[in-house]
């Protein structure tokens, strides 16, 4: 297979962006785009005309697209309540969905993609870019390693001031608004959790156990828009039910645990409030250090600035694209990479970096943290997803030039 033909669907910010890019692969080309507003199919079919001088065409319904479009694959970034039952609908048609990040409203929602691809056979993967982040790459290379020793203790977290996308969500048709107005628990948990899951070897030896989650009071939401916004504004009429803060615990089979936080609310600098701790040297993603028995030797127990390390301990993954400017394709090269890892794994079918397995034990996160913050932090259940394939060593296991397994 030469190029890939591909659809995406979705075209606000994020499709927007994955349309252009994948129309920048070598390897791939965009035939094709939908959304619900003709505006964003007009505008992004401009522009994916712009970087590589072909059209594509544009659908209103993604079930019309698929249809009558001879698709290898097709990027999914639509609203987060939307993402699985068009990953369905994709895999029941013969076409490798990938989707953005989100997390999911049941615990059926997260099997129906499990199922789907059992049934079907149809491999579909989770764009959780940071899991392609260099930092996040060389930290799975040094677990890999065993530099940390025996990892006891992970925590991440999304950390970013989102007042002003929520509260003027309306406005710009995003779906943040809906989600915090009505939801209560940790609701966007992958970007953290992602490369934590591949160092802790979640579904493939090890797996998520139990969520113990607690929210605090919503004051952030209401006060940005009582002093930006007029009174009639539709922020300033709703009541927000999102606490600023999440925080959760989850316990694995293996013994450890993970800190989890979700903190858009309030002003703030961007984190993704890293920590990998082992036996033998810890991490710490917003000092920008690390403290390692086998490297700092005499110097004893201090920290050490991480950025030392990169050169020495880069993954294989981020070596493969050196002397490639990623920084303008976004996020720091990490869209490029795990835009390059979908289209690679439908070229040589090889299963995904991040499959249908990871993608509902990520995404359970949100309804069971929902449901323990409800209850007062009471501990909630995962199901095993993979229905013991994680002890035994059967779940399959990304391939190829970007496996993370």
């Amino acid at each position: 297979m030469e190029k890939v033909r591909i659809g995406v669907v979705g075209l606000g910010g994020r499709g927007n962006h994955h349309a252009t890019l994948t129309a920048a692969l070598d390897k791939a080309e965009v035939v094709a785009v939908c959304d619900l507003y003709q505006d964003r199919v007009d505008s992004v079919s401009q522009n994916v005309e712009n970087v590589c001088g072909k059209r594509p065409t544009g659908y209103l319904d993604y079930k019309e697209m698929f249809e009558k479009e001879d698709l290898d694959g097709v990027i999914i970034a639509t609203s987060w309540t939307t993402h699985t039952r068009i990953a369905v609908a994709a895999m029941r048609a013969g076409i490798r969905p990938a989707s953005e990040v989100y997390g999911a409203s049941s615990i059926e929602e997260c099997w129906s993609i499990v199922r789907a691809y059992e049934e079907t056979g149809v491999e579909a993967m989770f764009l959780e870019n940071c899991n392609f982040g260099r930092e996040e790459l060389a930290l799975l290379n040094m677990a890999r390693m065993g530099l940390f020793g025996e990892i006891v203790h992970c925590q991440c977290g999304y950390e970013h001031c989102l007042r002003g996308e929520v509260t003027m969500g309306n406005e710009n048709r995003h779906y943040r608004f809906n989600n915090y107005a009505h939801r209560n628990g940790d609701v966007y948990p992958t970007h953290g959790l992602g490369p934590m899951s591949k160092i802790l070897n979640i579904n493939r030896g090890n797996r998520f156990v139990s969520i113990t989650s607690m929210a605090t009071k919503q004051v952030g939401l209401n006060a940005f828009a009582k002093k930006n916004f007029a009174e009639d504004h539709p922020a300033n009429n709703v009541n927000f039910t999102m606490g600023d803060i999440v925080t959760s615990i989850i316990k694995c089979a293996g013994g450890e645990t993970i800190l989890l936080t979700h903190d858009t609310s309030n002003f703030r600098p961007y984190s993704r409030a890293g920590r990998v701790q082992g036996t033998n040297g810890i991490w710490l993603e917003d000092k920008g250090s690390i403290c390692l028995e086998s490297e700092n030797g005499a110097e004893g127990e201090v920290w050490k600035p991480f950025s030392e390390f990169m050169d020495k301990y880069d993954h294989p993954i981020w070596k493969k694209f050196n002397g490639i400017c990623l920084e303008k394709y976004g996020h720091g090269g990490m869209d490029y990479i795990v835009n390059s890892a979908f289209i690679d794994s439908i070229i040589n079918n090889n299963h995904p970096a991040i499959d249908a397995y990871d993608w509902a034990a990520w995404m359970a996160v949100t309804v069971l943290s929902e449901q323990s913050v409800a209850l007062g932090g009471m501990p909630q259940l995962f199901p095993d997803f993979t229905n013991g394939s994680w002890l035994d060593g059967t779940t399959p296991k990304g391939e190829g030039d970007y496996c993370l397994d």
